[in-house]
């Protein structure tokens, strides 16, 4: 019985803990006026993409993915629809700040009232000794949809976020449905605006 009435609040706390381990993304978006919601589309790569190369496709494919939550058709020819969504992406590394002895330290200040009113302040110094820090993996995508019939951008957004290296959420995979998600989630959004999506 015991187990049974633990079980519930365990996996709330379990389900929360991933959920704050997945990072925030920032995102910029502008268009036109009131652009397109709905027609045909492809998924192309955007000229000048730094990163080419077989990892396009899982951002293409999270692209396409969302693009059609959004109300769009993909189109499996190339040359013949209606928008094209031009995608491209970066992924870059930052090593972690090393102090004097290469572990990350941590100074933390507290203070509490206790039973009787008395006060008490505490300072602790903390050294992380689990191993070497770690860096931040930087991602960025960029999306662009533009009329076939002129070329004209109707719709551009650009959002990025950042995890630490490791951890799923440096993964390329996830890091692709995180960003495309909160890219073109609410599609077309406010243009101009930064938001942050977590």
């Amino acid at each position: 019985m015991l187990k049974k009435s633990l079980f519930p609040s365990l996996l709330a706390l379990s389900l929360s803990a991933c959920a704050t381990a997945v990072p925030s993304v920032e995102v910029t978006r502008f268009h036109i006026g009131n652009p397109a919601r709905s027609g045909t589309i492809v998924v192309e790569e955007i000229q000048g993409n730094p990163d080419v190369g077989l990892e396009f496709r899982t951002y293409a494919a999270a692209v396409e993915q969302e693009l059609q939550r959004a109300g769009f058709s993909a189109n499996g020819d190339m040359t013949n629809s209606e928008l094209v969504a031009q995608v491209g992406f970066r992924r870059s590394f930052r090593e972690p700040e090393r102090y004097g002895n290469d572990r990350p330290v941590s100074v933390g200040v507290g203070g509490g009232v206790g039973s009787r009113g008395f006060s008490g302040m505490g300072l602790g110094v903390g050294i992380n000794l689990s191993g070497k820090p770690k860096g931040q993996v930087y991602t960025e995508l960029q999306v662009q949809i533009r009329r076939r019939a002129d070329s004209t951008v109707i719709w551009e957004g650009r959002a990025q976020t950042a995890a630490k290296e490791g951890t799923p959420a440096a993964q390329p995979g996830i890091a692709a449905q995180k960003l495309a998600a909160a890219l073109i989630g609410g599609y077309p959004g406010e243009s101009g605006q930064s938001i942050t999506v977590k």
